[in-house]
């Protein structure tokens, strides 16, 4: 059975997924020892050196572009992000781990998340690594309070239980308006995480009885400011609800790095 690992990058104008998703397929590869493919629209003769760091790289078109404002750019940018469902068909692996370019990976803890004997997995509950911020709103969705899945990390086998999850999440995301209604989801930009989540509930009969990966989803806001230390030690800065100034370190720990610019620096700039 092969394995490896899959990493959607679409660039826009102020961030560029595909130079990041290179550099964390040199971190898969170091802490995984699995091979990583890129779904991309960038064929850039200068990227050359970007492409090589890939087992392959699947050109597909654009998809269609939504809008989404990054508190740490300061700005509103076209984001790419809408045909997370793809990945089952265009997955050249028999077993699979879908990982957003921006969640870095510094440990070899997503090895057992490859070894349960599971069809689907992904995270259920993320929490903010400096524990200054409650993510039960983060964690929930819609005025129903319908418990979120993240599609951050998913990891699936070629089996019809996985084709029919990818299946439900192209049903809801094709008919985004109806879902949001039914759901009651006031935020009218389209998620790969809301639809995974509602996805899951149909899979599983509206029982919400789903295989998560078993730890949180570790997770650097936008606020938060990001430095790695070494090749897989960062220490993040963060003020509490009283002004001061304090950091944590974080050593061997993958986490969700939602700080753009942050991470775009890192990538410029390698250790």
């Amino acid at each position: 059975m092969t394995t490896g690992a899959l990493i959607f990058a679409f660039n826009n104008a102020e961030i560029n997924y595909v130079r990041m998703a290179a550099w964390n397929a040199g971190n898969i590869q170091r802490h995984l020892g699995i091979p990583t493919s890129l779904v991309t629209d960038c064929i850039d003769p200068s990227f050359n050196d970007v492409y090589n760091k890939f087992d392959r790289v699947i050109v597909v078109e654009k998809p269609r572009a939504g809008k989404r404002h990054f508190n740490d750019i300061g700005t509103t940018v076209d984001w790419y992000n809408t045909n997370r469902m793809d990945a089952y068909s265009l997955t050249p692996y028999d077993q699979t781990l879908v990982i957003d370019a921006d969640y870095v990976v510094c440990s070899r803890v997503l090895n057992v998340v490859l070894t349960r004997d599971r069809d689907f997995q992904c995270f259920q509950e993320a929490v903010d690594v400096t524990g200054t911020n409650d993510f039960n709103s983060l964690n929930t969705f819609g005025e129903h309070d319908f418990p979120m899945w993240w599609a951050t990390v998913m990891m699936f086998k070629k089996s019809a239980a996985a084709q029919y999850i990818f299946d439900s999440m192209q049903m809801v995301r094709d008919n985004w308006q109806h879902y949001r209604d039914l759901y009651k989801i006031q935020r009218s930009t389209y998620r790969n995480d809301f639809a995974l989540s509602i996805a899951l509930g149909i899979y599983s009969g509206h029982t919400l009885k789903v295989d998560s990966i078993q730890h949180q989803l570790a997770t650097v806001l936008p606020e938060h400011r990001l430095q790695q230390i070494s090749k897989d030690d960062y220490r993040i800065e963060y003020s509490t609800s009283t002004g001061t100034l304090k950091y944590i370190t974080l050593r061997g720990v993958s986490f969700h790095a939602m700080c753009k610019r942050d991470l775009g620096a890192i990538v410029a700039n390698p250790l």
